[in-house]
């Protein structure tokens, strides 16, 4: 059977959720939930985040240029969804959902202690387009909570339960399939035994 064609939409799924925290030149901070979130480059380390303009926290970005990526896991799931459907106007959402502020080490904005990541980021640009506009900011410092660190001292973020977003539901990400090259590490292997005979 051939493929049901559809209108163009976003259908890259899924995507990483997380909680970005932000805070005004006034000292008021907020958090919001970005599905739309990504890695822009690794030298230098870069990310990007969407945000409409109509949300409670563009304007403190547009304001600071500062926010943290806050990490999300099944045990901030409720925490996560509830950041992305009530407005920061109405409600301190740290206090809401029991979460506590930490202070960054670089920006304003604060950090949230219980996401086993924190990226502190500052705004090198900004593009606005139609719904939504992005905010491309380099890396200053990533915080991680050694709780989930192993005994090689390698930090693992399974051990944390992280949670990806695909079309308005949250999913954990289950068993790993793999890691990086595997797929070219068994044929290299099967070479050197016939290469060592």
């Amino acid at each position: 059977m051939p493929k049901i064609e559809w209108k163009p939409g976003n259908m890259l799924y899924p995507l990483p959720v997380v909680m970005v925290s932000v805070a005004d030149e006034e000292g008021h901070d907020n958090i919001i939930t970005v599905a739309w979130a990504g890695t822009v480059c690794t030298n230098p380390p870069m990310v990007s985040i969407s945000v409409r303009p109509e949300r409670y926290s563009y304007k403190m970005l547009m304001e600071t240029r500062e926010f943290v990526i806050n990490l999300t896991t099944e045990k901030l799931a409720y925490a996560t969804d509830y950041c992305g459907v009530k407005s920061g106007r109405d409600v301190d959402k740290f206090k809401a959902v029991h979460l506590t502020r930490q202070p960054a080490s670089h920006v304003g904005a604060p950090m949230i202690k219980e996401s086993p990541v924190s990226i502190e980021c500052r705004v090198r640009e900004v593009q606005e387009y139609g719904s939504h506009s992005v905010f491309t900011a380099d890396v200053l410092a990533v915080h991680v909570d050694d709780k989930y660190m192993d005994e090689k001292g390698k930090f693992d973020l399974a051990l944390a339960n992280p949670i990806v977003y695909s079309h308005g539901e949250y999913y954990g990400l289950g068993k790993k399939l793999g890691t990086f090259g595997y797929s070219i590490k068994k044929k290299r292997q099967k070479k050197q035994r016939k290469t060592e005979k």
